[in-house]
């Protein structure tokens, strides 16, 4: 295999560094191998990228001192600052991360296996949304330059930090989905500890010192190591006041478990979600397989909002299943880098044998891998494979693959995949297919009310980040839109003032002097 030069790893990236209270430390503990699952050799061999530090909880606590030193109750420098300032440290950092845009495209194909467009749309993807977190920042400070009235009382509102946010992003978009929990959490005023995911950990290395320079000592704290053994005792201490994480459910509640004020703790996940899509019998074919096709696909399904089962009616299902296993067929395997490549290898190591597992267990319950290729393995991937029929009993059905299966499940009254999803523990999205207005009326009146999004002849996605990005029951907690993101991390907090000539002449001063970063008319273009 031939990897281009561009793209070569010409020398192992050793990331001993971790920043605390403002100081990039030096780390000569344990380590841990960073490896890929791409070979860089003919003769398949995993490939060493470097390695990171593998932290203990003395420095996870000592991460967690400094976010709180930094936050000091609410006195700190950075909760209370005006909003130009955090918006200028902002706007450095992100000037500096552009600077390292190929640095983390190579690292994102190499770590993950994300393709090279992929890898460039998430960084490019991630400055823009913080640009637009500025913005919207901006406006919602212009929209609280004002003071209001009611019952003799004036009200100063504006929206405040709500203290120290503990953040875990996810492996299979380290940069973006990381950073959306991020980007909000600090511009809001909180201070942060983050761990980056066990997958996509050396790509935060770049920006370890755009962190280091762009904010004030203690509100970035990045440590790295496993989740037990850091996250646990930071729980622990009940001093984290918001745990935002995308990733599991079950890890999201054995770490709130550890938190001894759990009704102070305020979460803000995005979590898993077991997707459907929904094709009726009017359908147009060609459409909803190309959408399926994405849906169920790009990045081999590591997207919590990849297609993870489909419905097909049963007037149509043979036909779909014939024409969607030629185009899974039809997909290229092959290096992110490839032109044209759709499927890439998997970052871990034991996905391929648990798809397997998934495989057997619905063959074994009379299921059939529809398309030729189905099941193939390689050193490090396993081909996806159409199984079909799907039913309930199969482990397949319930579990979220996360990888590079796809069950079909014929139906013939629409309420069986409405009732399945009632029943279901996930509520994030659902693709309908169809062209019948008097059909998808009532359709959608219901799935609104099992789901946050109905794509209509369209897979599920997040973006664009404008828009609301949520989820039911186990999906998730909180809003992850540009706008909704910045209110998850913070709480609407004012000043009130009976209306008195007393009171009246003390507030014109406080606005005429500039002597209060929270009282303010300013406004910020």
């Amino acid at each position: 295999m031939r990897v281009p030069e561009k793209y070569k790893i010409t020398s192992l990236l050793d990331q001993k560094k971790y920043l605390i209270a403002g100081e990039l430390k030096e780390w000569s503990g344990e380590t841990a191998d960073v490896l890929s699952t791409i070979s860089s050799t003919p003769d398949y061999k995993p490939t060493l990228l470097g390695s990171v530090p593998q932290l203990g909880e003395a420095q996870a606590l000592e991460a967690l001192d400094a976010a709180c030193n930094a936050f000091d109750e609410g006195k700190g420098l950075w909760p209370t600052m005006k909003v130009e300032g955090r918006i200028a440290a902002m706007e450095k950092f992100v000037a500096q991360m552009k600077t390292k845009r190929d640095e983390i495209v190579k690292l994102l194909m190499w770590e993950i296996g994300k393709t090279l467009p992929d890898s460039e749309k998430e960084f490019d993807r991630t400055v823009e949304y913080i640009y637009d977190t500025i913005e919207d920042y901006k406006q919602m400070d212009r929209n609280s330059a004002k003071l209001e009235k009611n019952s003799g009382v004036y009200a100063h509102v504006r929206r405040g930090p709500l203290g120290v946010v503990l953040c875990l992003g996810p492996y299979n978009y380290p940069l973006n989905e990381t950073f959306s929990l991020l980007i909000p959490a600090l511009i809001m005023g909180n201070t942060v500890v983050f761990k980056p995911a066990k997958y996509g950990v050396l790509l935060i290395a770049p920006l370890l010192e755009a962190f280091e320079n762009s904010f004030p000592k203690g509100v970035v704290n990045i440590i790295y190591g496993r989740g037990r053994t850091l996250a646990t005792p930071i729980m622990k201490t009940g001093k984290v006041d918001v745990l935002a994480l995308i990733g599991n459910s079950k890890s999201a509640n054995a770490l709130q478990a550890h938190h001894p004020r759990k009704n102070r703790l305020r979460q803000i996940l995005g979590l898993e979600a077991n997707n459907p899509a929904i094709v009726l019998k009017d359908a147009d074919l060609d459409l909803a397989i190309n959408e399926c096709i994405a849906g169920a696909m790009s990045f081999n399904g590591q997207r919590c909002t990849a297609l993870k089962v489909l419905y097909v009616h049963e007037e149509i299902v043979d036909e779909f299943n014939k024409r969607f296993s030629e185009k899974v067929d039809a997909l290229k395997f092959g290096n992110p880098w490839e032109e044209g490549v759709k499927l890439t290898p998997l970052p871990e190591v034991d996905k391929p044998s648990y798809i397997q597992e998934l495989i057997d267990d619905a063959l074994q319950k009379g299921a059939k891998v529809m398309n030729k290729k189905g099941g193939e393995h390689s050193e490090n991937y396993i081909f996806p494979a159409v199984l079909y029929p799907v039913n309930k009993d199969m482990r397949v059905f319930h579990e979220e693959q996360f990888g590079p299966v796809t069950p079909v499940v014929a139906f013939s009254d629409i309420n069986e995949p409405l009732d399945d999803m009632a029943a279901s523990n996930y509520g994030q999205q659902v693709s309908i297919f169809g062209s019948n207005a008097n059909t998808l009326a009532p359709l959608i009146d219901t799935l609104v009310n099992l789901v946050c999004r109905v794509n209509l002849n369209s897979s599920c996605q997040r973006g664009p980040d404008v828009y609301p990005f949520t989820g039911r029951k186990d999906s998730a907690t909180g809003t992850l839109s540009v706008h909704d993101a910045l209110r998850s991390f913070s709480i609407r907090t004012f000043l009130a003032s009976k209306d008195s000539a007393y009171n009246n002449a003390i507030l014109q001063d406080l606005l005429d002097k500039k002597v209060s970063n929270f009282i303010s008319t300013d406004y910020i273009l």
